[in-house]
């Protein structure tokens, strides 16, 4: 299962990494997607793939004693996530308002001083 979330993780770095280098600007929000994606498995990952209870001590224990599932990943993916989702929704507002003053989302006729956006 690790190894394939490896390949996985490797594929969507790949993927993101080849659409940022493209000249289109949606093509540059994808790749930022996909590593964003990427990132976040890499973080669940890292956080070790194990079945097990939720990290409560039980009273009159002050250790763990039992195999139990770390949550700190897990909320930092979470809050990447919601983070990433803003983001992603405020740059396609972007782009559209770009592309409706331009007629182009290609990043190279951009860089004119002939229109204010």
């Amino acid at each position: 299962m690790e190894l394939l979330l490896v390949i996985l993780i490797g594929v969507l770095y790949a993927a993101g990494i080849y659409l940022m280098f493209r000249r289109s600007m949606v093509r540059l929000l994808l790749g930022l997607i996909l590593l964003g994606n990427g990132a976040n498995l890499l973080i669940f990952l890292m956080g070790d793939i194990a079945k097990g209870k939720p990290p409560i001590i039980k009273a009159g224990a002050s250790v763990f004693t039992d195999v139990y599932a770390d949550p700190v990943p897990q909320s930092l993916i979470l809050t990447a996530i919601v983070i990433s989702f803003g983001l992603q929704s405020f740059a396609i507002i972007l782009l559209k308002r770009i592309y409706l003053l331009t007629g182009s989302d290609d990043l190279d006729t951009l860089n004119t001083h002939d229109k204010d956006i």
